[in-house]
């Protein structure tokens, strides 16, 4: 069987939108470290706390669905956060199989530490600010078509 050069081109990690997202989210995560690092935090402890931050008081589940992780990771690293004094981890009364997760006074108070975070990120990324709100809104879109089920 003979290989077409088209076929090997289309498989060029260059010519991977897969691939160019993959990357880019490490360079992101590598990028917070520093900002991070001096408020004891990892790039899923910030997620979780962001989520938080729009929205005290949810369940594992509501938290898993908003950051896009499974209880089976999300619930070891809330007992961690939990142990560093950011969340409260308490079971439901009208449901006891549910948990609720809220901030501590130490996750409230990280909040205002954290606004400026996102500008940093931004500068060291050199995207201008019309180009991030695009990228942003096509990301967006492009979770919304996996949520839906979209596969080709």
């Amino acid at each position: 069987m003979q290989v077409n050069k088209d076929d090997l081109e289309l498989l060029r990690l260059d010519k991977q939108l897969c691939f160019a997202l993959y990357a880019c989210s490490r360079e992101i995560i590598k990028a917070y470290k520093p900002i991070l690092d001096p408020l004891d935090l990892t790039y899923t402890e910030y997620v979780v706390l962001m989520a938080l931050w729009e929205k005290d008081k949810i369940t594992v589940k509501e938290l898993g669905q908003k950051i896009f992780l499974d209880s089976g990771t999300l619930t070891p690293l809330l007992k961690k956060m939990a142990d560093k004094n950011l969340v409260v981890r308490e079971r439901s009364e009208s449901d006891e199989r549910s948990v609720i997760i809220s901030l501590a006074s130490k996750g409230k108070t990280l909040e205002k530490k954290c606004r400026e975070n996102p500008e940093k990120l931004i500068c060291a990324a050199k995207l201008e600010q019309v180009d991030g709100a695009a990228l942003m809104k096509n990301l967006h879109k492009m979770l919304e078509g996996f949520k839906g089920g979209a596969q080709s």
